[in-house]
């Protein structure tokens, strides 16, 4: 019994050498060194940035890589949201980069970019494009805050469907009132629109048929407010004649 278990031993031990002098062997195989980095989702300035934020060296072996330390120092650049890293021998390291997307601007004591999800992800900087809805008015209280930039993310994403005079793309600013209303502002009416996200789709349209009457009529530069959340419709108010 003491023979066999010796030899089990021996065996066991030999069989481990084998692989682990194999490993070695194909760490330092030029069959197995990085020679491309295939990246998805970003490219040029960007896709260099995450290269060398990662460490990936070229003719590095690719066994060698420690793929979550790479996907840990990718992920905290600002402009990214996630990587999937991927080898594909003999040669190549795939990355899958979700970059985060900008639609809003926050003011706070600095300017910050929020994405689709009503998330706070970057401060701008001075060489950052700034062509985007401003959020004003926000809670310096973490949970009412989060509520409050989800609601814009949600306004945001309604009106980026819409077209002409009510879509994102002439929205300028949603600052936030007490008790959760907003106001919205838009480049062409110099007005203020009172609303909340509650009914959100009908009282954009209730807007749109009361604002392009008023358009018909030649009394569109005369409003100052419209209240959406008047408890008799919609409220109006207009410049002293």
């Amino acid at each position: 019994g003491f023979f066999k278990v010796s030899v089990l031993i021996c065996v066991i031990g030999i069989v481990s050498l084998s692989f682990l002098s194999l490993y070695h062997y194909f760490l330092a195989s030029p069959y197995m060194k990085l020679w491309e980095v295939e990246m998805e989702g970003v490219d040029g300035r960007l896709k260099q940035e995450l290269i060398g934020l990662g460490g990936v060296q070229r003719d590095t072996s690719l066994l060698a890589l420690r793929l979550n330390e790479i996907k840990r120092k990718m992920e905290t650049h600002p402009w990214v949201r996630s990587v999937t890293l991927e080898r594909r021998f003999p040669h190549t390291l795939r990355v899958v980069v979700e970059k985060e997307r900008a639609i809003a601007l926050i003011l706070t004591d600095r300017f910050f970019y929020m994405n689709p999800m009503g998330e706070i992800f970057k401060e701008v900087d001075d060489s950052d494009e700034m062509d985007f809805p401003i959020i004003t008015g926000l809670s310096t209280t973490g949970g009412e805050m989060g509520t409050q930039l989800t609601s814009a993310a949600r306004i945001l994403k309604f009106l980026s469907s819409q077209k002409g005079f009510w879509s994102v793309n002439q929205l300028s600013e949603i600052h936030f009132r007490k008790g959760g209303e907003m106001s919205l502002y838009f480049s062409h009416l110099p007005a203020e629109i009172r609303l909340t996200c509650r009914d959100l789709p009908s009282k954009i349209y209730g807007l749109k048929r009361v604002m392009g009457h008023l358009r018909e009529n030649g009394k569109i530069n005369l409003v100052t407010a419209v209240d959406l959340n008047h408890p008799g419709g919609i409220l109006v108010s207009f410049k002293k004649s």
